[in-house]
């Protein structure tokens, strides 16, 4: 099962963790440089719910953006 957002669709992303390494210009060195740089992945804050879809209660994962606006109601 995929982690999405049951509402707006806000899943994983790709990015990169870049390693630097010197001294800035401004503080007398050289500069900085990217020294390596390795892929990652930035996850969304995703909370399991029940909520009513098509007037039944379904566990699904929500964003807190999402839990925050509202626009769902919950099961009991």
């Amino acid at each position: 099962m995929i982690k999405k957002c049951a509402i707006c669709g806000k899943g994983a992303q790709t990015g990169k963790l870049v390693v630097r390494k010197g001294l800035a210009k401004k503080k007398g060195g050289t500069g900085k440089k990217i020294v390596r740089s390795n892929k990652r992945k930035f996850k969304p804050n995703l909370q399991k719910m029940r909520i009513l879809v098509a007037q039944h209660p379904k566990i699904v994962y929500l964003c807190t953006r999402c839990i925050k606006k509202g626009g769902f109601r919950k099961a009991i």
